[in-house]
């Protein structure tokens, strides 16, 4: 051990920060058979090894044919998550808004939009959410409110009334020149005039998305409030959105300048690097105060962070003895490549900066990206590949609805967008959007879930109109008709997500890969070993075949083609299996 530990303090030398977290990781490894391989006085924490699955209410499912997904309508189809094997669920806002970003913009925090439902709903929902076993995040937007909230109201009325400073308020620089030079994260000045109180407000996101000041305790005594009404109400935790940017500097000097005008990582975009107005030491102070009161409760509740930053940031979230933020949005899957080397380096990433206690979280599409099926073209079978990496890599798997039937991408032009964003960048042709990576019309992946062949695909009343499209003929992929065919994409979720509920190996084991060399010549395959139970996963992304000797026992699940031949695995081209392995 000595050894071998001198030669990581060597590496940490020479390597700086990352070094330093490869020792950690190590010193983990070493002493981590109490957590990464097991359980023995004690059982892991529900959150590390749950599956979520993502709702977006308004397009899931409508109970009551007004075009709108609902409330009622998810708790109808809760069976089906279940069903699936997904043990929780995150559910977009549904809280009282404007719509304006579509309950990012929140006007009552207590309050539901009454298109979702009543109070009574959400509460049943909690219930029945409860009663199959399952878990329930709330998303909670703590960084602003909608333009229309009665704090705001009452804020832009005068600079003497008891909420005047609930807002960051600033004289300008001059005639018509805001207070300095922070951006707004989709683009353009951050800061917006009111001519009423005659001074600028600054919001992070959309003119209309005020931040809140979190420098005035009693907003940040009210936000705990918030937090503290839904958890007594039950709820198991939250999505925490835009997390990082709740605290800006005091000092309101300008941000430096920089060279990129493509954002990057939340870090810097337009010509500026972000450093006064995102990832704070406050906003880190704050993600230790919120764990410390979800810990106060009983059961234990979770909350998992949408930040944007480099590894040695995130970790600063996390804490150093994982004492902060629970989980962390990781998003290097997002931007895939369909290339088993490019799947291990990130996976190769996550364990070097992400060790236990620490769990990865596995994100391959949301409700802000495009449709991830889209970047291989609609292939089914390179879905079940990517998708069996998800759910079975270490780490909590994040699964956006419609995913599991292959829900294409929509193709509504910008000009007639819905999404406030779309709209703002409507001007730019989609070619050069495309070619520059920028996503900007939301709506392509919000599209109705489509729960049948039926006109409107079971997602309202056949004669009701969809508040989005469809965004493709139901027949194409439809929940009915995948769950009467064994070979679905559907039923391969169902099968991967059954095996990983009842692997102790998948669900709570250490993941060791194997070889880059492996990857390079297009087989990614690694392996998760628990106490009692060690479980090889290959999964060939090439168009050939390859063999492998594992000292394999069985097949446990496969798609594409796949034996064994003694103990050795044979994959066919774009083929996958997991092996149960023989006792070494």
């Amino acid at each position: 051990m000595t050894s071998l530990l001198g030669l990581l303090q060597t590496s940490k030398k020479k390597e700086g920060i990352l070094g330093k977290y490869r020792e950690i990781a190590f010193r983990k490894f070493l002493i981590g058979s109490v957590y990464g391989e097991c359980i023995m006085a004690h059982e892991k924490p529900w959150w590390q090894r749950t599956s979520i699955y993502q709702i977006y209410p308004r397009s899931y499912r409508d109970s009551n044919g007004d075009g709108i997904g609902d409330i009622p309508g998810i708790i109808e189809k809760l069976d089906y998550i279940h069903d699936m094997g997904f043990e929780t669920i995150w559910i977009s806002p549904f809280y009282a808004s404007p719509q304006e970003d579509w309950g990012y913009d929140v006007s009552g925090y207590r309050d539901i939009a009454p298109e979702y439902g009543s109070l009574r709903d959400v509460e049943h929902l909690i219930n029945e959410v409860h009663r199959r076993g399952m878990k329930v995040l709330f998303d909670l937007v703590l960084n602003h409110t909608s333009i229309q909230h009665p704090w705001f109201t009452e804020s832009c009325s005068g600079r003497d009334n008891p909420k005047s400073d609930w807002y960051i308020w600033r004289d300008g620089a001059g005639a018509n020149r805001p207070p300095n030079n922070w951006k707004a994260i989709p683009g353009g000045s951050g800061w917006h005039f009111h001519p009423g109180r005659g001074q600028w407000y600054y919001a992070s996101f959309l003119p209309f998305q005020p931040d809140l000041n979190y420098r005035n305790l009693a907003v940040k005594d009210e936000m705990f409030k918030v937090v503290k009404y839904w958890l007594d109400k039950g709820v198991d935790g939250f999505r925490l959105d835009i997390f990082h940017a709740i605290y800006k500097a005091d000092h309101f000097k300008n941000n430096p300048f920089h060279w990129s005008f493509m954002p990057k990582d939340d870090k810097y975009g337009y010509f500026t690097e972000w450093k006064y107005t995102i990832s704070q030491p406050e906003t880190i102070g704050l993600a230790h105060e919120l764990r410390k009161l979800l810990d106060s409760y009983s059961p234990q509740r979770f909350m998992i962070g949408e930040i944007f930053g480099e590894d040695k940031l995130i970790r600063q979230y996390l804490g150093d003895n994982a004492e902060g933020m629970h989980a962390i949005f990781l998003w290097k899957m997002m931007d895939y490549r369909f290339q088993a080397s490019f799947f291990w380096d990130v996976l190769n990433h996550y364990e070097t900066w992400y060790p236990a206690p620490f769990q990865p979280v596995l994100v391959l599409g949301n409700h802000d990206s495009r449709r991830w099926i889209d970047r291989i073209a609609g292939s089914f079978q390179k879905a079940k590949l990517i998708s069996l990496l998800q759910l079975t890599a270490r780490g909590i798997p994040v699964v956006y609805y419609g995913e599991e039937i292959g829900l294409p991408e929509g193709e509504l032009p910008a000009k007639n967008a819905l999404d406030p964003v779309g709209r703002r960048y409507s001007w730019i042709p989609k070619w050069l959007l495309d070619v520059l990576g920028i996503y900007t019309n939301r709506d392509n992946c919000r599209t109705p879930m489509v729960w049948s062949d039926s006109p409107q695909g079971g997602f309202t009343e056949e004669n009701a109109d969809p508040w989005l499209p469809l965004s493709a003929d139901p027949r194409s992929a439809n929940v009915a008709a995948q769950a009467d065919q064994p070979n679905s994409l559907l039923n391969w979720y169902k099968s991967v997500l059954n095996l990983r509920q009842n692997s102790s190996a998948l669900r709570d084991g250490s993941l060791i890969l194997l070889s880059r060399q492996l990857a390079q010549n297009g087989l990614l395959g690694f392996f998760r070993q628990s106490k009692d139970e060690k479980i090889g996963v290959l999964i060939n992304f090439s168009n050939r075949p390859v063999e492998v000797d594992l000292k394999a026992s069985r097949i446990l699940l496969q798609t594409g083609t796949a034996s064994l031949s003694g103990s050795k695995v044979n994959l066919a081209s774009l083929s996958c299996a997991v092996i149960e392995m023989l006792d070494s």
